[in-house]
């Protein structure tokens, strides 16, 4: 037996060394500078990489790294491999994170251990050593660079996203429009599509909306779900229509659409070469401030003469008529409906003047039309339905007319009419006619009252009393305080912009109480645009500027003629760098969410105290 141990034992264990590395879960971090370099400097960028064997789990991104700022963590690699002891296959499969750093503090640091799936891994150390200011004077590359940048006037970290003017040459707006000669009140289409060929897109919104003059719009719901393939000068886009609006010039002659900006978010990746991983990726944030192009419309106007029953209509239309009751009685009224479908400028048609039409011994009564229209892909189309009331004032039998609507059809270019029919009603005796009632009012009643009380020779009429005359002061002076009330509120309100400063700070909580509810559902997408709703929206109000003019230089500016201890003012627009930073950045979003809230809070609180401050110093010189 000892015999038989003895020379099966390295069987065994040889067996083991080759079972075992298949099935045994490790992490392994390791540590490495910067391409090209043998140590870390303050100011470099370095890696430190997790190997993660045969574990079913993915590790987490560290909320910090001692001395340094994390800027990426990504899976750069992946094998497998396969073993057969014994006829008995197995697999062993490895994972490579690459987690890149910027070194910001100089000394000696170490990380880790961390647990992956329950598996903890080792620690490393690492030295950060001084920054050499004389690094980048022999390469002219680095040296261009710095003389492109301060010629260009760019303070921007080159950490943060990029803001590049009207886009680049991988991503581009274009504005269409269906006709660029149309006829007035004509229903056009306007698109915005974007071409692109980057391979995520995080974000899209607009800064303002277009701008029509001289249109009425209605925009559409109707862009694209998903993304489609155009080829352009030989090369290949991913296209999408991220807005549409239906719009109806109101006069003749050239009108403009001038397209509004569009602020994207992108993910670029930098290809680099790695001496042991090969060819390798990291990908960088990337925001695009994109225009599209400007657009003009030769508006023709309708053609001359307009008939007289024209109902301002332009478009296809159809007019029917119904009588939901069919019994009718003398003084009491009834209904008949005139319903109005079609396309084109629905909410702009009215009907004829029904007394005109109606015999005498009907009197109409003005509806208030229900429009229900559907702005789709290429009109607006719907029903408007006008209820109007009616009261047979005499018994007897009465014609109610056909009614005509005159519109014009801007595909055939005329004048056409559409007719809803008439009725024939009889109408029966009602509680009692229009004439007897009149003669009723004026029947003499020969049933005197009783006096009750004797006449006095004494009696002093009850217009001599003060208690009479209270009826006609109090309305007068009443009256007077309405007027001047009114005088001074549309004092206080001529100024819509000055309005609009005052309840600035009571919008922007408001708003702020929409993203807390967004935060309370975890909801990180909409939250961030709320607070970049509440911040932007606050200052346009409070300082009164259109919304293409705010900047973060434009508002420092206008901060500083308010006073605003600059401290504030570059909390404000560190708030606001930090929530559109987060915007691209999905863990960041959802950690930072409670803090960014509060912070935001707190600003609108300060700037509201530091505007009084001011308001008040402003009064009393």
């Amino acid at each position: 037996m000892r015999f038989r141990i003895k020379y099966c034992l390295p069987f065994l264990l040889a067996a083991l060394g080759v079972v075992m590395p298949v099935f045994a879960a490790s992490v392994r971090l390791g540590v490495s500078p910067s391409r090209g370099r043998h140590n870390i400097e303050n100011g470099d960028l370095f890696y430190i990489t997790y190997e993660v064997s045969d574990i079913d789990a993915a590790p987490e991104r560290p909320a910090s790294v001692p001395g340094a700022r994390v800027m990426y963590f990504e899976r750069t690699g992946q094998s497998s491999r396969f073993s057969s002891v014994n006829g008995k296959t197995s697999q062993s499969f490895s994972y490579t994170y690459t987690m890149t750093l910027r070194a910001q503090k100089e000394g000696s640091y170490t990380f880790g251990p961390v647990t992956v799936g329950g598996v903890r891994s080792n620690a490393v150390s690492y030295s950060i050593g001084k920054a050499d200011p004389g690094r980048n004077q022999g390469n002219p590359a680095a040296g261009a660079s710095g003389r492109q940048g301060a010629q260009s006037g760019s303070r921007q970290d080159p950490d943060k996203p990029k803001f590049i003017g009207k886009g680049d040459g991988n991503l581009y707006l274009r504005s269409n429009v269906s006709k660029t000669t149309a006829y007035e009140q004509e229903a056009l289409v306007y698109t915005v599509k974007l071409y692109t060929t980057y391979e995520a897109i995080k974000f899209i919104g607009a800064t303002a909306a277009p701008k029509f003059e001289g249109f009425v719009v209605e925009e559409s719901k109707d862009i694209s779900q998903s993304l489609t393939y155009e080829t352009v000068g030989g090369k290949t886009y991913a296209t999408a229509v991220i807005a549409r609006y239906i719009i109806f010039p109101q006069m003749d002659g050239k009108l403009n659409v001038k397209g509004n900006t569009y602020t994207v978010s992108v993910d670029e990746r930098e290809y680099y070469h790695d001496p042991f991983f090969g060819r390798m990726s990291v990908s960088k944030p990337l925001q695009l401030n994109v225009t599209p192009n400007d657009l003009e419309v030769n508006v023709k106007p309708l053609p001359s003469p307009k008939p007289a029953d024209f109902c301002g209509g332009v478009g296809s239309f159809k007019l029917t008529s119904s009588l939901p009751s069919q019994k009718f009685l003398s003084n009491q009224a009834a209904s008949i409906v005139y319903t109005v479908s079609g396309t084109g400028n629905l909410k702009y048609v009215t009907l004829p003047d029904l007394n005109a039409l109606y015999p005498k011994e009907l009197e109409v009564y003005t509806a208030n039309p229900e429009t229900n229209v559907t702005v789709g892909r290429d009109n607006v189309s719907g029903t408007s339905r006008y209820d109007y009331s009616f009261m047979p004032l005499e018994p007897g039998t009465y014609e109610i007319p056909d009614v005509t609507l005159v519109y014009f059809n801007p595909q055939t270019g005329r004048y056409e009419k559409t007719s809803a029919k008439g009725y024939r009603i009889n109408v029966g005796q009602g509680s009692g006619s229009q004439k007897s009632q009149t003669l009723a009012r004026f029947a003499f009643n020969s049933d005197l009252l009783p006096v009750v009380k004797p006449l006095r020779l004494d009696h002093r009429p009850y217009i001599y009393g003060f208690a009479y005359w209270l009826f006609f002061i109090i309305p007068v002076v009443l009256l007077g305080a309405g007027v001047s009330y009114y005088r001074n509120y549309l004092k206080a309100n001529a100024d819509r912009l000055a309005v609009m400063s005052r309840k600035a700070g009571s919008m922007a909580r408001k708003r702020l109480k929409r993203a807390y509810a967004c935060m309370s559902k975890d909801d990180s997408d909409h939250f961030y645009d709320e607070m970049l709703h509440a911040l932007w929206g606050y200052l346009g109000e409070k300082l009164k500027m259109p919304t293409s003019s705010l900047s973060r230089e434009n508002v420092k500016s206008m901060l500083e003629q308010h006073d605003i201890d600059k401290d504030m003012v570059t909390s404000l627009i560190a708030l606001v760098d930090e929530c559109e930073f987060a915007k691209y950045s999905p863990v960041a979003a959802r950690s930072n969410m409670r803090q960014i809230y509060d912070n935001g809070v707190e600003v609108i609180n300060n700037l509201e105290e530091a505007f009084k401050t001011s308001s008040s110093k402003k009064t009393q010189k």
